[in-house]
């Protein structure tokens, strides 16, 4: 682990303070995200549901995508959410990573993450015709970041081709293009995204859809990458449906957790999907045979007991 990995982990870590103690079948680490996300507010009623079903005492705890993909890696945490690609490119050891990851296994996936590309009115249809534009981004490291540079490698272009490209947050990202001073704004999140809703509200945009080919390159390059659809009538102006390419959020745990600990995990969150649903609407829907995909992450031996047996 290189010293920045390092020092996410020891950042989310220290959270939890020496109180924590070791992990075992009844102790519990699940890393979740920072206050203000839906991760946390998920990890805090995963937990109360785990104790009242199994009588784990699970410690949450903060984190992120990349740092809990770590700390469930090297045994810091027992639990966490994370992307479905930064998952995969930890097993394949691609950076930010270190080394592949062999006991990171999927539980269930809640959620899909949908990344958008939205131009203004007029402008580019295609990723090809980026080139000569000033695109807004996430800060260096943010996984639509990272997804964003593998789009243009797809459509045949890099960062240098464009004719500026800014790191900003999304409030930052919407007043660059409201003011028109970029056209292409790039942000993976749930549909309808509160930023391209406020965008649109104020300028003509328009979705750059993306077809199957192209989408199968980035499955090729990456097979947590999956093909979804954001429905005509999302956005102000958007009259026909879009297809991007999206990720899932999910749940892993230590391939070497106790099978049946996994099991009653999993039991007690579909017993009460309904609450989880009312912290993250982008649940809402959601069924066994969703949560139980494949996503190109393997999946546990109590997770896969459990889908057998459940669906």
């Amino acid at each position: 682990m290189n010293k920045k990995m390092l020092f996410a982990m020891t950042l989310a870590a220290g959270v939890a303070g020496a109180a924590a103690g070791p992990a075992s079948a009844q102790q519990l680490k699940l890393m979740t995200g920072p206050q203000g996300g839906s991760w946390y507010p998920l990890g805090g009623a995963i937990q109360n549901m785990a104790s009242d079903a199994i009588g784990a005492n699970i410690l949450v705890m903060p984190g992120g995508g990349i740092a809990n993909v770590q700390g469930v890696q090297t045994g810091q945490a027992d639990l966490g959410f994370a992307n479905s690609i930064s998952t995969v490119d930890a097993m394949k050891g691609r950076p930010p990573f270190e080394g592949e990851a062999d006991n990171v296994c999927n539980i269930g996936t809640l959620y899909p993450q949908y990344f958008q590309i939205v131009a203004l009115k007029g402008g580019p249809k295609t990723v090809e015709e980026f080139a000569g534009k000033r695109l807004v981004t996430q800060p260096v490291g943010n996984t639509a970041e990272q997804v964003t540079r593998m789009v243009l490698e797809v459509g045949g272009l890099t960062y240098e081709d464009m004719r500026a490209v800014d790191y900003v947050s999304y409030s930052d990202g919407v007043a660059l293009l409201q003011d028109g001073n970029a056209e292409i704004f790039t942000l993976g999140t749930t549909v309808p995204a509160s930023a391209i809703m406020d965008l649109a509200n104020s300028r003509d945009v328009q979705l750059v859809s993306l077809d199957d080919a192209f989408i199968e390159q980035m499955r090729e390059r990456n097979p947590g990458f999956g093909a979804l659809t954001i429905p005509a009538g999302s956005y102000p102006g958007q009259d026909e449906d879009v297809q991007a390419v999206g990720y899932a959020t999910h749940v892993i745990a230590r391939c070497d957790l106790d099978e049946e600990v996994v099991y009653g995990i999993l039991k007690a969150m579909w017993t009460n999907v309904g609450e989880l649903q009312s912290i993250a609407g982008a649940m809402k829907g959601l069924t066994l045979e969703t949560m139980g995909r494949d996503i190109g992450v393997p999946m546990h031996p109590g997770a896969e007991r459990f889908y057998k047996e459940s669906m």
